[in-house]
């Protein structure tokens, strides 16, 4: 599938306005964040423990 020069053009700038905002809005809410969610970043890396110990089940298994 070809893409037009527009196209890329339009796909390059929504994705920077994109992420602009996000980080914009993000910041913007920080305060809140910290207050509500203390606990969320050891469950963000039990979730990736748990991920990481399926990947490693399914690598010695498949040996």
């Amino acid at each position: 599938m070809n893409f037009t020069s527009g196209q890329i053009t339009f796909g390059i700038i929504f994705a920077i306005c994109f992420t602009l905002a996000i980080i914009f809005m993000y910041r913007k809410d920080l305060k809140i964040h910290n207050a509500y969610y203390k606990g969320t970043k050891w469950i963000v890396l039990a979730f990736l423990g748990f991920i990481a110990l399926l990947f490693l089940i399914k690598v010695f298994l498949k040996q």
